[in-house]
């Protein structure tokens, strides 16, 4: 690897000032309220709100994992990024629900739709995911990828990766304390672009080094990834392919998807912080062009460096991708090994800036929707009369919490290592299937009542963690004999799994709402489609022009020519 020079440096320091003149503007607006400091005092406009969302979105899981999923498996995690039409149906379907009900997190909004017992158990589902996951699986890749960037193995006889997670927590929680998620906001707006422009240079000079577009797709449309005749450049495979059959994929990722980008809080937060509907919904369908890039930004990369790979092992020179110990070229290093072999000084520094960016936004915007998780569903409704000014020092108690279980999960996430990608995918793909049920039946069915809704959340709980279990006890049991239980949670694919948990949560929703109570209509009014009064429709209408539906409609068409050009 070759160093960072005085010139990455000094644009590394240059960001970093830029970076602290933002958060001294943000200190020095008082925020009083807990609604200034959760949703930025609800004024985020579109451009705020949509690079708020992309920022958010991409996190390490794409600069390690996303790169890492190209360089050894191609086209296939191409499903989970190219969901911009996902977006959409936030923008147009969602929010004005969401609006309507003036919650704050999304377990408030299943308590007005639902029941409180509804609101505590996705508030506890929520909080575990996001230690288990997204804090541990941020900071695990954000150590990773500066050991690999800076080359640097140990340092005051403590291991680099350590001082680097520890050393990006630290930084990303003081500002996400101190300035809330207006700070959240505002640094998304410097470093999203930051990021694009890192990410654009490195895929301009991956390909001039390979010899362009073409090379890539021969390359890597010549290795098979399956028996049944595809190969990396194929987005669909054949349905008897054993990690990523078509028609799992499509189901898998569109409720993955669903969950993620319609009722996670993660994301819904940088939505609600909208001056009005109409920057609301513009903030997302601007968000949804930002994320037709990903793809083209970080897996394409991925599929670059492993065609530099093969090209270099082919004329019988040393590999282009470091090694693992068992001799297997390491997919997990493809982004930051084509930033530290290829990009000129300066832009090295920048491409730097970039990642630090995107890793802060993500743990940010993580500490601050925790911390809200935590202060108004919890402790606010234990302590209702609490003052305004009480509940942003809570929320602060709260991230500080998060943080330290997030960096004592590390050492046991280091166990899962080079799947680090197919872990939160994992881990997603049995979370999402019972709450997406819970959220789409309560907006699209009136007949859906308090227990339908609460049962169909637990039962999705209690599926989703027994097949992590059984995951971590199969996968270190060594040989056990076959069973049932065997093949429904552990050998079955996991694509296929979701499908069925997703409709079977949706099942046990629907028959426990007609064996129980009906929903009272004034309870609902506002919240399911067909309930909404005159002046709530209207006043919805007035937020969308033919601009809003015609770049809608632009976002679709190039999803499906994506999906036909890598068919």
């Amino acid at each position: 690897m070759q160093a960072l020079q005085t010139l990455d440096w000094v644009v590394i320091g240059v960001f970093a000032i830029l970076l602290i003149g933002v958060i001294v503007y943000v200190v020095k607006q008082k925020q009083q309220s807990s609604e200034d400091y959760f949703l930025g005092g609800k004024d985020a406009t579109w451009i705020a709100i949509g690079t708020s969302i992309f920022a958010s979105n991409i996190g390490s899981e794409h600069l390690i994992g996303l790169a890492g999923a190209g360089a050894s498996s191609g086209m296939a995690m191409a499903h989970w990024e190219i969901q911009g039409w996902m977006i959409l149906i936030l923008g147009w379907v969602f929010v004005p629900f969401y609006s309507r009900s003036m919650v704050y997190t999304m377990p408030e909004f299943l308590e007005r739709r639902y029941n409180p017992q509804s609101r505590t158990i996705l508030s506890v589902i929520s909080l575990i995911s996001y230690v288990l996951t997204k804090v541990a699986v941020t900071v695990y890749a954000g150590g990773l990828v500066f050991q690999q960037v800076f080359g640097i193995e140990e340092l005051w006889g403590i291991d680099f990766f350590w001082i680097a997670a520890i050393g990006l927590v630290v930084i990303t929680a003081l500002y996400t304390i101190f300035g809330g998620m207006r700070s959240v906001l505002y640094t998304s707006v410097l470093q999203t672009p930051i990021l694009l422009l890192g990410s654009l240079i490195i895929v301009v000079l991956g390909l001039k080094e390979l010899g362009g577009w073409e090379q890539m797709i021969e390359i890597a449309g010549a290795k098979p990834v399956n028996d049944y005749g595809d190969t990396m450049v194929n987005l669909i495979r054949s349905n008897n392919d054993p990690d990523f059959p078509w028609l799992g994929a499509l189901i898998g990722s569109s409720i993955i998807g669903f969950w993620y980008w319609c009722t996670d809080q993660y994301i819904v937060q940088r939505v609600l912080s909208g001056k009005n509907l109409k920057e609301a919904r513009r903030g997302t369908i601007f968000g949804a062009y930002l994320k037709l890039l990903p793809v083209f930004l970080f897996l394409i990369p991925g599929m670059i460096a492993y065609a530099i790979h093969q090209k270099h092992v082919g004329a019988g020179a040393e590999g282009f991708l470091p090694y693992l110990p068992n001799g297997v070229a390491n997919a997990d290093a493809a982004f930051p090994t084509l930033v530290a072999k290829l990009l000129p000084a300066g832009v090295k520094g920048l491409v730097v800036c970039g990642i630090l960016a995107a890793l802060m936004s993500s743990l940010a915007s993580l500490f601050n929707s925790s911390a809200m998780l935590f202060t108004i569903d919890f402790y606010k409704k234990i302590k209702p009369n609490t003052p305004e000014t009480k509940l942003v020092r809570i929320g602060q108690m709260a991230t500080l919490v998060v943080v330290i279980l997030g960096i004592l999960w590390i050492p046991i996430m280091r166990s899962v290592g080079d799947v680090l990608y197919t872990y939160l995918q994992d881990v997603q793909s049995v979370l999402a299937p019972g709450i997406a049920a819970a959220f789409l039946l309560g907006i699209t069915w009136k007949r859906t009542s308090a227990l339908g809704g609460m049962w169909g959340l637990i039962s999705g709980l209690i599926i989703g963690l027994t097949r992590l279990g059984a995951k971590v006890y199969y996968t270190n049991a060594g040989e056990v004999a076959d069973s049932t239980f065997k093949y429904l949670f552990y050998d079955l694919n996991w694509l296929f799994f979701c499908g069925w948990m997703f409709l079977f949560c949706i099942l046990v929703v629907v028959v426990v709402s007609l064996m129980t109570e009906a929903p009272d209509e004034t309870k609902i009014k506002g919240l399911v489609f067909g309930t909404a009064t005159k002046a709530e429709l209207q006043s919805d209408r007035d937020s969308w022009n033919h601009w809003d539906v015609i770049h809608s409609v632009i976002i679709l068409v190039i999803t499906g020519l994506f999906y036909w050009y890598f068919w």
